[in-house]
């Protein structure tokens, strides 16, 4: 019995055999589709906004690499703290986040040089091989290659992903580890030569990108084995423990990073971890997976029996497989909701194609039922993901507050100048060569006296920065700076955000234009 339960599971894991007179061109043509249509979208005006703070981090951190062999918080003139220098220890060390990214985005500085371009390239063609991943991750998980070109199709349209795709920051990389560690235990719960490697592998290099993510994708395979498929649950642990004992140096060395001081009022807070929690469904709900994705995988169930329109039964693999992601979506959220003192919608990265390939299967009856029906709901999630926005951003010039002050400081400004930006500095810090005070860096304020520039923002994000502002309000003397406006330049909060309930598609002409001060030398 057992042996023919093993033939007919691998006979489903079998390729799908091909039309005849199908070539190889026509067999990969899906996949060239996806990798033209994914590359447009996410790489066409790439460099044209500015980096925002986050970015900025990233991308200065990765900097000192070239010249110091290892990620560093400060670069000998400027510190890259948000965290009031915690994010570092001995040596300026970086310890907030796992380094991959910043080795990377360091490989790719010394190949083609700094710029906003080059900044998010790597980020991007990850999120490139995200889509493509996710299509050969869609075709295996679901047994046909309409279920993975459906997924890939989604991932494309959903704007929050190309979004975190177009970031410098770990967000894109992060998906795709995750992904692939999905995809390398689906093969090896079907004793595919080389998935436990390649699971280890995946993990291992997901744990270096992002931790947190690391921990649900372990939780979700040995759950997933425990509970669905008991005969693979011996290859699953030991693939896991590898990968534990792989990285265990580097976690606990991240452990010495003084978490609970920075962030000692979210630890242990019941509540606060529930609001978490609730936040991140409301983040799924609002831009990942519509509600009414739900109500249309019912209304089609309801057709299809009342057409007696044949359907696919739901099979002990297919509710597996639904299993498998629900597990990941669900570890994901509880390890945000656990072990973060937030939860940002970047956060959520992972989730996106997993949620894809959730809605491939509901949009794939749709088809079954009526074409029109699929394709209508393909472009309403288009619209629904804000596309025509999108479109219009990598169209189009964009201008923001970071673009003025940097401009101006560069035509304007020396090396040798101070300049005092309690609000978003590490964008300065990276397009000018100038020493730059903020306000979350702990740094001395005591060079802010002798600043040649003042940046002062309309808006406070921290309670410090609001501290520095009074403080330089006091050291300002009328007779001492000039003020200078820089038109076309709008003072918004970021230079642009990635959450797509703050990104800005284009440039706000409603808002007043950054105003900064330079001290008059007499």
């Amino acid at each position: 019995m057992a042996r023919k339960k093993k033939r007919i599971r691998q006979q489903e894991a079998a390729p799908l055999p091909e039309v005849r007179g199908e070539g190889k061109a026509m067999k990969h043509l899906p996949v060239v589709i996806i990798l033209i249509a994914a590359s447009i979208l996410i790489l066409m005006n790439l460099g044209n906004i500015y980096l925002w703070q986050d970015e900025a981090q990233t991308a200065c951190i990765a900097k000192t690499i070239l010249t110091h062999g290892v990620p560093l918080g400060y670069d000998g003139k400027n510190c890259f703290s948000q965290e009031l220098r915690k994010e570092y220890g001995k040596n300026y060390a970086w310890r907030w986040h796992t380094w991959l990214p910043f080795y990377v985005l360091a490989g790719f500085f010394a190949a083609f040089g700094t710029s906003t371009f080059v900044c998010r390239l790597p980020f991007a063609l990850f999120g490139i091989g995200t889509i493509i991943l996710t299509y050969y991750f869609g075709k295996a998980l679901w047994g046909e290659r309409r279920a993975g070109l459906l997924a890939a199709i989604l991932l494309i349209l959903s704007v929050p992903f190309l979004l975190l795709a177009r970031q410098c920051r770990y967000y894109a990389p992060m998906a795709f580890f995750s992904i692939a560690g999905l995809y390398a235990y689906t093969a090896m719960l079907d004793r595919r030569r080389g998935a436990p490697v390649i699971f280890v592998a995946a993990s291992v290099l997901l744990f270096h990108t992002n931790y947190i993510s690391y921990g649900a994708l372990a939780a979700t395979v040995i759950a997933h084995a425990l509970i669905f498929r008991r005969d693979r649950l011996r290859p699953a642990l030991l693939a896991s423990a590898v990968g534990a004992i792989l990285v265990l140096p580097w976690a606990i060395w991240l452990a010495t990073m003084p978490y609970r001081e920075m962030h000692a009022g979210h630890v242990f807070d019941f509540r606060t971890k529930a609001y978490l929690l609730w936040l991140c469904l409301a983040h799924t709900a609002k831009y990942i997976f519509p509600p009414a994705m739900l109500l249309l995988a019912a209304g089609v169930y309801v057709a299809a029996r009342y057409r007696r329109v044949r359907t696919k039964p739901a099979e002990s693999d297919t509710r597996a497989s639904l299993a498998l992601l629900l597990l990941f979506s669900a570890f994901t959220m509880l390890s945000i909701s656990l072990l973060m003192p937030f939860a940002p919608f970047r956060s959520l990265a992972a989730l996106i194609p997993v949620c894809c390939l959730i809605m491939a299967r509901i949009v794939g009856s749709s088809l079954d039922l009526s074409p029109v029906l699929g394709l209508a709901v393909l472009f309403l999630f288009a619209q629904w993901a804000r596309m025509p926005g999108y479109i219009y951003e990598i169209r189009h010039d964009y201008d923001g507050p970071i673009e003025g002050i940097v401009t101006y400081l560069n035509e304007h400004g020396e090396d040798r100048d101070i300049v005092a930006a309690p609000h978003e500095d590490l964008p300065i810090k990276f397009y000018t060569k100038m020493r730059v005070i903020g306000a979350l860096t702990g740094e001395s304020l005591s060079d802010t006296g002798k600043a040649d520039w003042i940046i002062r923002r309309r808006f406070v994000v921290e309670g410090r920065e609001y501290q520095v502002m009074q403080l330089l309000a006091q050291r300002m003397s009328p007779d001492d700076f000039e003020e200078i406006t820089l038109e076309g330049y709008p003072d918004i909060m970021y230079e642009n955000r990635e959450d797509p309930g703050e990104h800005r598609f284009r440039t706000d002409d409603r808002v007043p234009p950054v105003v900064i001060y330079h001290r008059i030398h007499r």
